[in-house]
């Protein structure tokens, strides 16, 4: 019999009477049963109905975000600081990056004090440059317009416009100087 078929893919009765038919099963094998599920078939067709569940029904329980005070620390460290100098070594079990032994000192340092949040930030960074570890701070962009590079305030079409001219006064000057005088035939 077809073993490897679920039961939802039509009946026992429909599979044998399918193998009988196809000669898989001759008709002196077939089971007791088939002769009188034949002659006396049930009112309704056993068939396989999935039970329905309702999940839209389940009210969905909401996760809470999960947010540490380091994460604030860890923000504005990355905030002030950047990146820092080197890349993570995630190859190095032992590598411990700048900013988590910011954090780190930063919750020791609050544990011994009673400064406040932005006190506390900068003393960790005195503290850290004490042990050897110096932090740079991100370099902000002038906002001021005198600082401003004059390049950055050129458009496309004016240099184009300036590159057309400049190259339409340098075919004038070669082609003064290419031209010959032929004399005219008559």
């Amino acid at each position: 019999m077809a073993g490897s078929r679920l039961e939802r893919f039509g009946t026992v009765f429909t599979r044998v009477r399918d193998l009988i038919r196809a000669g898989i099963i001759k008709p002196s094998q077939k089971p007791i049963w088939y002769d009188v599920y034949e002659a006396f078939p049930p009112k309704r067709e056993p068939l396989y109905v999935k039970p329905h569940t309702r999940t839209c029904t389940k009210k969905r329980d909401t996760v809470p975000e999960i947010f540490y005070k380091e994460d604030e620390v860890r923000a504005k460290f990355y905030e002030q600081y950047g990146m820092g100098p080197r890349a993570f070594m995630l190859s190095s079990t032992s590598f411990v990056s700048v900013s988590q032994r910011f954090i780190d000192k930063y919750t020791e340092l609050k544990s011994n004090s009673e400064l406040d949040d932005s006190a506390l930030f900068e003393e960790t960074g005195k503290a850290l440059l004490a042990e050897g570890i110096n932090l740079r701070r991100k370099e902000a962009l002038p906002e001021s317009a005198e600082f401003r590079d004059p390049v950055l305030e050129l458009k496309l079409t004016d240099m184009l416009a300036e590159q057309q001219s400049v190259n339409a006064g340098s075919e004038e000057t070669t082609d003064t100087t290419h031209t010959h005088h032929r004399p005219q035939q008559g």
